[in-house]
């Protein structure tokens, strides 16, 4: 049934939108993870997993936004709203140093909030500052093009300049958030308040002008169909064929707990997305998105035996450690727990691969953990 597909696939040829929608509908989903995995061994053929040291910060939750799909927000004025002092920051950080090591940029903090109007470029500015001359060793991945967008609308600012005093100051790349969707029929209805495809579009091309290296996501499973989902395969792919600036995609299914998504049985069916959902949905994104080196995996949506198996559908890394997550946890995602870095190499050494530590920019990195039985294990 898709022997055709097949076909072009390994005669390195681009798939379209119409083969794509095939291989969503195809039923052997085994196939599908084998041609997957033929693409994936074809871009990185030795025998390896990389993943990277890292943690998240949530430095604020005070967010006006409030998307339907989010359970970490609190409106502006509430109790239960806050924005970390820097020495709190400071204090994560150096839990983080003290398993990462220090390797120059070795280590990542993925540093997001919600739109924070208390908040404007200034603010980001002395902090990412403050944390590059601090902490040599960190990789400052941080922000959202939602919260660009909002910075420079506070700050009266275009895009572009707001971009490169964030660079200036020491932020070095940005995560794929919020980009959830990126159609505008679906955006409407589950983050009416947020940034337009557009923009979101426009935030990412801009940074990759600047020489700012951004990652790519999607959030699937609420009130997006198939078709939706291709269309922002389809937005993502044409900006990476212009730019070449994303270094990785990621994808994961909508976490319902505790949302006003979740609740509204008028606009969301009440069905969580299944492990063959997302096997299928990375399978068809590694072979549709042709233009991208890296593909990793969500351990902390999924779990970490659907992100093993991941593995041999695509994906070629395993994500970071996060020693702390709160926006997904939020939405009642329990994976967290007994992730530390041995317990990652173990689950990739399982799986068939050799562990390997890398950066944020994908540049392999030097052990700092002791693991005896990766060689034992390999086969």
């Amino acid at each position: 049934m898709i022997d055709d597909i097949a076909e072009k696939v390994y005669s390195g040829k681009r798939i379209d939108l119409d083969e794509a929608r095939r291989l969503f509908a195809h039923p052997n989903l085994a196939e599908l993870g084998m041609l997957a995995n033929w693409v994936r061994e074809r871009r990185h053929p030795e025998s390896i997993v990389t993943y990277n040291v890292g943690r998240n910060i949530n430095y604020t939750n005070v967010c006006w936004v409030k998307c339907d799909f989010c359970a970490f927000y609190r409106k502006p004025g509430s109790d239960e709203g806050y924005v970390l002092p820097n020495e709190q920051i400071f204090a994560k950080i150096d839990e983080m140093v003290s398993v990462g090591g220090n390797e120059p940029k070795s280590c990542e903090i993925l540093m997001q909030g919600g739109l924070n109007p208390k908040l404007r470029l200034e603010y980001y500015e002395e902090l990412f500052s403050v944390i590059r001359d601090r902490y040599p060793q960190v990789h400052q991945h941080c922000l959202s093009a939602t919260e660009i967008i909002y910075i420079a609308h506070l700050s009266k600012l275009p895009l572009t300049e707001t971009l490169r005093r964030l660079r200036d100051a020491g932020l070095d790349s940005i995560p794929g958030a919020g980009a959830e969707i990126l159609v505008d029929e679906v955006r409407n209805v589950i983050g009416k308040g947020k940034d337009r495809t557009r923009q979101w579009l426009d935030v990412h091309r801009i940074a990759h002008e600047l020489g700012v290296r951004t990652t790519a996501t999607m959030m699937y499973g609420h009130v997006e169909t198939i078709n939706h989902r291709l269309e922002h395969l389809q937005h993502l792919r044409d900006l990476q064929d212009q730019t070449g600036g994303f270094t990785a995609f990621i994808t994961w299914n909508f976490q319902p707990d505790h949302t006003d998504l979740g609740d509204d049985s008028m606009l969301w069916d009440g069905v969580k997305a299944t492990g063959f959902d997302h096997l299928r949905t990375v399978a068809v994104s590694r072979l549709f998105l042709d233009n991208f080196d890296h593909f990793q995996a969500s351990w902390v949506t999924q779990g970490p035996k659907i992100a093993q198996v991941s593995l041999r559908y695509g994906i070629d890394d395993f994500g970071s450690t996060m020693l702390e997550e709160n926006v997904v946890s939020a939405a009642g995602t329990s994976h967290m727990d007994h992730m530390t870095l041995s317990e990652m190499e173990r689950l990739i050494v399982d799986a068939g691969f050799a562990p390997q530590r890398r950066d944020t920019r994908y540049q392999h990195v030097p052990e700092v953990v002791d693991y005896p039985l990766m060689e034992a294990a390999l086969p």
